[in-house]
């Protein structure tokens, strides 16, 4: 796949600058959402995962009810679920969506946030457990025999599936963590990296520290790579930049009453928001257009920097990450409607085309 698009979908409307009101769960919200996605030409959306949050398996299934053509990337923190039970219910996604299931396996890096749900075990267990527990899910996908499997966290026998995803040969895994423990799982084990809208210059790093990690097992080239941003688009550079402010305004109130905000720790543990934190403290701007205005003030609450100006001078700041070999952009407006629609209509198209042109201009050469 030359380039991929992920969005959204939250189970309410909700984000930086929207206090989240109304049912928890709103199937009208979700669907057009959804829908938004899809109209714009997003190949998947993530549904995420949190200890308070609604469960992600059950919107995947709406999603894909809703939804034709749309691939689905379900958030999974290994770890409350049975290996076998979740392979299973993985694989019954992928056929009530027609293939178009991926799962993002997200192991897990604050100790707050895992205890909420009963999880003790450190951070590098976590990661330990991750990978045995992936070590079960594809045995569990691929395998036509009944196996056993006995490990440090657990213990199987005799399992044998009826149920195989309908991509063969198992679901596309997406794996979310910055630490060495989650580098080495996820070259052994993912399919795509994501890392969260770092300089160019933290990419490259990471993208090659994470390539010699899959060199170990034979997979440096097979490993691809997602980043993700929060685009700030219009018409003018200024009017872009007066945006951007005018977001971190109303931000600075949202964030300052809302629970998703102020329950979380001053100084983050997992080491993707300390790189965030790192980016920020550079400046309020980055390389050209990344702006951290909302990652210093969220104390780097998951995906918060942005790039920041008209359509076109942004689809160039994501060509120029294509370059050092991101393949996959996840990216969510801070009008999650509103900005998914303007997304599919003036970004989407741009970059789409800068890179139809470029592999055509390969093929010819």
């Amino acid at each position: 796949m030359s380039v991929e698009f992920i969005g959204y979908v939250s189970h309410q409307e909700s984000s930086e600058i929207h206090l989240p009101e109304g049912a928890a769960v709103n199937p009208p919200w979700i669907a057009a959402v959804a829908q938004a996605h899809e109209y714009g030409g997003f190949d998947r959306v993530l549904i995420a995962h949190s200890s308070a949050s609604p469960d992600g398996l059950q919107i995947a299934s709406f999603v894909a009810q809703q939804t034709r053509n749309l691939g689905i990337l379900l958030a999974h923190r290994p770890g409350f679920t049975a290996p076998t039970l979740a392979a299973r219910q993985l694989a019954t996604l992928d056929h009530f969506s027609a293939g178009r299931a991926a799962v993002h396996i997200i192991s897990g890096g604050d100790d707050i946030e895992q205890q909420r749900d009963g999880d003790w075990l450190s951070h590098d267990e976590r990661y330990r457990r991750t990978d045995e527990y992936l070590d079960i899910v594809k045995r569990a996908w691929t395998s036509d025999t009944p196996f056993d499997h006995e490990g440090a966290f657990y213990c199987v026998a005799g399992h044998r599936s009826q149920v195989r995803p309908l991509q063969q040969p198992h679901l596309p895994v997406y794996f979310g963590g910055s630490s060495e423990a989650a580098i080495a799982v996820a070259a052994k084990h993912a399919d795509v990296f994501a890392l969260w809208g770092e300089s160019l210059d933290a990419v490259r790093e990471t993208i090659a520290r994470v390539r010699a990690a899959a060199a170990l097992h034979g997979r440096a080239e097979h490993i691809r790579f997602s980043l993700s941003l929060r685009p700030i688009l219009a018409a003018s550079e200024d009017a872009a930049w007066a945006r951007a402010e005018s977001i971190l305004a109303k931000a600075q109130d949202v964030v300052a009453r809302s629970p998703n905000f102020t329950r979380r720790p001053k100084e983050p543990q997992n080491i993707g928001s300390q790189r965030l934190l790192a980016e920020a403290a550079k400046g309020n701007v980055v390389d050209t257009r990344l702006w951290t205005g909302i990652t210093a003030l969220t104390r780097a609450a998951g995906n918060s920097t942005a790039l920041v100006g008209t359509p076109q001078q942004v689809a160039d700041a994501l060509l120029e990450y294509r370059k050092l070999g991101v393949s996959t952009f996840l990216i969510r407006g801070f009008d999650p409607l509103e900005d998914a629609l303007a997304y599919g209509r003036d970004l989407l198209p741009l970059v789409r085309a800068a890179v139809a042109k470029e592999e055509a201009a390969r093929r010819a050469a």
